[in-house]
């Protein structure tokens, strides 16, 4: 298959569609979609040329803000993600946001409050490492807050999200999705690597044995709030160098239909000559 057909069609085959049926179980993690590693990572090289660009102007115009959110199951490669592609953005116009358990004052709020404050301004892109989904993932699967209060905070984050949108911010979230054989060798590689043993912790053992209870939680994350103004983008991952080109694909996308453009130069300014 010839990749400019692939490459026409592969957002849209990513794309989860607002309001659709989705069945994670059939999902192959492994799923490349017709690409092979050599012309994928040309492919990608290219999408972080037009990244770095399209963020120059962005910032420079200073009138969009763009939101880009990343959730998977534990080793799904949100680092790897943010290190592979996101290096195309200059770090002055662009933040990485991770969100931990909340402190004792984030509880005291609403549970958007602690997110709100993070979200992009004009002309800034922002990354969340995790993200405000966490409340519908973890306390879900860990029975933290009631059935009924986890259900109605679906409703919440799609208005939470079209407010921000209406205001000028443009959303895209990418879950990134691999399979437990994939993730046992990914967790297998951090406890045989010295330097990495420090990302492993026990506490990741239990967790593990809830891989079941966490792809229905993302399964119906992924269903309720993927929207028009604020969709899900989902990634098989078992590849890094598929997951890294699905996602700059989709982002380079993204940013070109926001056309941004510098902004003009004071008049006359082209025949200034600086002085020696």
């Amino acid at each position: 298959m010839a990749a400019a057909k692939i490459h026409d069609r592969l957002s849209d085959q990513l794309r989860v569609a607002p309001s659709g049926k989705l069945d994670l179980g059939k999902v192959d993690p492994d799923h490349t979609f017709g690409w092979k590693r050599e012309d994928a990572e040309a492919e990608q090289a290219q999408y972080e040329a037009k990244l770095t660009e399209l963020q120059q102007r962005i910032w420079a115009e200073g009138k969009h803000s763009l939101l880009i959110v990343l959730q998977g199951i534990d080793a799904a490669g949100k680092d790897g993600t943010i290190r592979s592609v996101m290096d195309a953005f200059n770090p002055q116009g662009c933040s990485v946001v991770g969100f931990k358990a909340p402190t004792p004052q984030e509880l005291r709020h609403d549970f958007l409050w602690r997110i709100h404050a993070h979200t992009p301004g004009k002309g800034s892109v922002t990354i969340f490492n995790r993200s405000h989904y966490e409340d519908v993932l973890i306390v879900r699967v860990h029975g933290l807050v009631p059935r009924k209060v986890w259900r109605g905070r679906f409703r919440t984050i799609n208005e939470w999200e079209r407010m921000l949108t209406e205001e000028g911010t443009t959303i895209v979230k990418f879950f990134l999705y691999i399979d437990r054989d994939e993730q046992r060798e990914r967790l297998q590689a951090r406890l045989d690597d010295p330097d990495k043993r420090w990302k492993f912790a026990s506490a990741d053992l239990p967790e593990r044995e809830l891989w079941d209870d966490y792809i229905a939680a993302f399964q119906d994350t992924l269903q309720k709030t993927s929207t028009e103004w604020a969709p899900w983008y989902l990634i098989p991952a078992n590849h890094k160098w598929f997951r890294n080109l699905a996602v700059a694909h989709v982002l380079g996308e993204t940013l070109e239909r926001l056309d941004p453009k510098y902004p003009p130069a004071e008049p006359g300014i082209e025949s200034i000559v600086i002085p020696k």
